[in-house]
């Protein structure tokens, strides 16, 4: 299958200069920039530490498990002909304010420093306090290099519904909005609900999982699953959306067609990675909690963080694996002949509660960055952001008692968007971007 995004334009003119260009958002909080190296700091999570034994890596290990041809082709030709991103920002249905329409308490949620130069918060319909929470984000900067897919510069949003409040049909659930990003100032989105294919393909399920994580490469997108499940990650495959038939509260196949709890499109699952020492937990491989993308290793390769209680007496992992380089395995994951997949590099951080990673290869520097957005412990409040390598860490101070956390409200993951130098992120109420050259400013 042809990928859309893989024609490698180059638009790095004065138009592509425009796009990027934002007015830093006006903050009240005061920021004073202290390395953490400078300061006497208890939260520091200190210098990465390799992990390199067998014992450390083998927990890391996943096993590939696509879903037969046949169990997707039986079920597109129940739906009908898949569609792609391009059908679905076609009929986005709701719109995002620019930061000019946003209201205070959604101001607050966004980093204290270094200060957003874009943010957007979401439709009424779908703002805060209600059961769905926004927690992941990737972008057509992840799926191809040049940032553009087709023709469409598209960020993708993860949300999750509670697991224990609200509707017991909706509990759990995965959705994604595909937000039309093209006009700076005019986003808009369509919601497409994750399912995963049952029966053969003769019917589905909706995912029910904290996608914590997600990243668009090529035409996959992978995400997280929920914390101690035996799967690592699910996959699935941006040619393969599917439209709903009828507007019902069931999800599934129904008299009559096909329902999504009133969603007009769905996307199933087309694999998952499965880690072979069994479920994630305490005294087992670890719960993926965020991912990103870096394009700075060779081949490109998928960053995750492990996710762990905020402030909790457990050390997260950080770990990469390479991504495949073959023609025909496309946005998976490098394995051997029996299908598996091993960590290429892997950390021990004194990092906890981390919810955002991002590795990245400054020019000249012998070893990556890594980037960890720190939830606060009493797991609300503004976040931490810092930067760390072999040698340490360091983070920006803000407020009159020089706090850490000057990060976003309820810390969500990373994605860095090559082509326009920009790292995009989620607040619990706004989806902002922020240059990375200011934040390794702000940071020293």
């Amino acid at each position: 299958m042809k990928h859309r995004g893989r024609h490698r334009r180059r638009r790095r003119g004065a138009a592509l200069r425009a796009f990027l260009a934002g007015t830093a958002l006006a903050l009240t909080a005061a920021a004073t920039l202290i390395s953490a190296s400078q300061a006497d700091v208890t939260d520091s999570p200190g210098a990465l530490k390799p992990l390199a034994s067998p014992a450390d890596t083998a927990p890391l290990r996943l096993q590939e498990r696509l879903v037969p041809a046949r169990t997707l082709d039986r079920l597109s030709a129940a739906m009908g002909r898949p569609v792609g991103v391009d059908a679905v920002l076609a009929s986005a249905d709701r719109g995002m304010r620019a930061s000019a329409g946003c209201s205070a308490a959604d101001h607050a949620s966004l980093p204290v420093t270094p200060a957003a130069t874009r943010a957007y918060c979401w439709d009424p319909a779908d703002a805060t306090g209600t059961d769905w929470q926004p927690a992941s984000v990737t972008t057509s900067g992840d799926a191809d290099d040049d940032g553009v897919w087709g023709t469409h510069r598209v960020v993708l949003a993860g949300w999750t519904h509670s697991a224990t409040s609200g509707r017991a049909a909706e509990r759990g659930l995965a959705r994604v909005a595909f937000v039309d990003a093209d006009d700076p100032a005019r986003l808009a989105y369509r919601w497409v609900l994750l399912v995963v294919p049952v029966d053969g393909g003769r019917d589905y399920r909706g995912l029910s999982s904290a996608i914590s994580g997600m990243v668009w490469y090529e035409d996959k997108l992978l995400v997280t699953t929920r914390t101690g499940s035996a799967d690592a990650l699910y996959v699935y495959d941006l040619d393969r959306i599917q439209r709903t038939s009828v507007d019902g509260p069931a999800i599934g196949r129904v008299p009559g067609g096909w329902s999504a709890d009133g969603y007009r499109y769905v996307m199933p699952a087309v694999g998952s990675y499965r880690f072979t020492a069994g479920r994630c937990a305490r005294s087992g491989p670890p719960c993926p909690g965020a991912l990103s993308l870096d394009r700075g290793t060779a081949p490109d390769s998928l960053v995750a963080a492990e996710w762990t209680a905020p402030e909790g007496d457990r050390n997260a992992r950080l770990w990469r694996y390479a991504f495949s380089t073959a023609p025909a395995r496309g946005g998976l994951l490098a394995t051997d002949a029996t299908g598996r997949v091993e960590a290429v590099e892997a950390y021990r951080t004194g990092a906890t509660g981390i919810r955002g990673v991002l590795s990245y290869w400054q020019p000249g520097a012998e070893g990556a960055s890594w980037y960890v957005g720190r939830l606060p412990g009493s797991w609300n409040g503004h976040g931490g952001l810092w930067r760390q390598d072999a040698a340490g860490a360091k983070a920006a101070r803000c407020g009159a008692d020089g706090s850490h956390r000057c990060w976003a409200q309820s810390t969500a993951s990373l994605a860095y968007w090559q082509e326009t130098g920009e790292v995009w992120s989620l607040s619990d109420r706004m989806l902002f971007a922020v240059p990375l050259a200011e934040l390794d400013r702000s940071v020293g």
